[in-house]
């Protein structure tokens, strides 16, 4: 007989505790901890199972670094150009990924759509829909496809008996919340569960060298429900991010063992499923013919791709007597840190007036670049006078008021130039080759500098 042991977990964190107490000493939350009921299986018959399953026997043995073969084991094409982006060049065979994303933003379609499209042997495991719903789904996508099989099963055991059977290529699970192990007396989603399926899919994708994506849901705080143990055994973690009431979707690598985690892709949802936005400039930048005092254009990076990114501000006068500070898509700290810069190296009186930022397009960006281009915004707000549309900004803005330089300046005047921009702002120190550029690159050292470029 197999022994059976209860265990206590925070559903919080996934921290194990010895016996139940009211807070977690973990993640220091109240009344989270749960009684799980797990049962041991006998070694035998978990190594007997591991063997069925993966058809390998060999070990391991240790190996001189030196002697240690460095040939790149070529990638799988997902024939999906953002995703292979994000990726870091395509699907790393035996490699285990991680999608997150909050419900209804895409996650089944997005990976749905590329198993159809893939030209590998592709087994879609689903415990949450029927065959009959995918197919709907499937007809409106790519009704065509002859390497996609569908499967509608949550026990795992049954899952490797027809892995076992077709041998495909790549695995997609959705979701590993639904499934669920003989190995594990505890109902499927709870934290032993998460983490038992997690680890014979693990050990399933090395010893087969089959990639396993895996589709995981999400918390109201927008982190990966489960235990964070989760995310540290994958190799890559994927986040699928937007807004429903938009139709751009953006996913982001938050953890990527093979390639960079600051790649970015974006998705148009349409009925047919999700395009990708090859030219993300173009959709981020609102074609409005009229001179609109309060925008910007600025040129961030996220990885190695350009983007040009539309800056808003508005700048009214306080009604209350506390004035309000509100951003979306930018730092809010660091806005109030420019406002701070404005009022006391360029003497603009902002202290007594509300600031509202947005970056168009339901995007967040992190980087320092676009602080020139706030500023503008702000200024031109303020005063009510529009900034040249065929101007685009690229500096950080320091805390003396000065403008400093940011890196790949020659991307991002690229970029710019492929766009149709006329003149672009950059700091002074920066160091650019001596290229014929078709743009007028416009060097500043100061925000009063600024100041004279844009309002004379």
């Amino acid at each position: 007989m197999a022994k059976i042991k209860t265990t206590f977990f925070c559903q919080n964190c996934g921290t194990q505790h010895a016996k139940w107490q009211g807070q977690c000493n973990a993640c220091k939350q109240w009344n989270t901890i749960v009684e799980e009921v797990v049962q041991k299986v006998d070694k035998k018959d978990w190594k007997s199972e591991t063997a069925k399953v993966s058809g390998l026997t060999r070990t391991s043995k240790p190996l001189k670094i030196a002697d240690i073969s460095t040939a790149s084991e070529a990638r799988m094409n997902t024939k999906n150009g953002e995703l292979n982006r994000v990726l870091g060049g395509g699907l790393v065979p035996g490699s285990l990924t991680l999608l997150g994303g909050e419900p209804g933003i895409g996650k089944s379609t997005l990976l749905l759509q590329i198993s159809l499209a893939l030209p590998y042997k592709t087994l879609y495991v689903s415990g949450e829909e029927s065959q009959q719903q995918i197919k709907m789904r499937a007809e409106r996508i790519n009704p065509e496809s002859d390497q996609c099989y569908i499967l509608t099963e949550t026990k795992t055991q049954n899952i490797f008996r027809h892995i076992e059977e077709m041998q495909p290529d790549i695995v997609i699970i959705d979701s590993i919340q639904t499934l669920h192990s003989d190995h594990i007396e505890s109902t499927a989603g709870s934290i032993s569960q998460i983490r038992e399926t997690t680890s014979e899919l693990i050990r399933f994708a090395k010893e087969t060298a089959t990639p396993v994506i895996l589709i995981g849901h999400i918390t109201k705080d927008g982190n990966i429900a489960g235990p964070k143990i989760l995310e540290h055994m994958v190799d890559t973690v994927l986040q699928f991010e937007g807004d429903r009431n938009h139709v751009y979707r953006i996913l982001r690598a938050h953890k990527n063992r093979f390639g960079s985690t600051s790649e970015l892709g974006i998705y148009e949802m349409q009925g047919s499923g999700l395009r990708e936005v090859s030219n993300p400039s173009e959709i981020l930048i609102s074609k409005n013919d009229e001179d609109l005092s309060g925008t910007a254009i600025a040129t961030t990076m996220e990885g190695m791709r350009p983007l040009m990114i539309e800056i808003q501000a508005l700048v009214s006068t306080a009604v209350y007597g506390t004035p309000q500070r509100s951003s979306t898509g930018y730092n809010v700290k660091r806005l109030n840190m420019l406002l701070a810069v404005l009022e006391k190296r360029a003497g603009f009186k902002l202290g007594a007036k509300d600031v509202f930022l947005n970056v168009t397009g339901g995007i967040t960006v992190d980087d320092p670049a676009i602080d020139l281009a706030v500023v503008a915004a702000v200024l031109s707000s303020n005063v009510d006078i529009p900034v040249d549309k065929s101007m685009c900004f690229a500096a950080e803005i320091g805390l003396a008021g000065e403008v400093r330089p940011v890196n790949r300046i020659e991307q991002r005047i690229v970029e710019a130039e492929k766009l149709g921009f006329t003149s672009i702002v950059i700091s002074k120190y920066c160091k650019i080759p001596d290229t014929n550029y078709h743009i007028n690159v416009i060097k500043v050292a100061k925000v009063h500098d600024v100041v004279r470029h844009l309002f004379g």
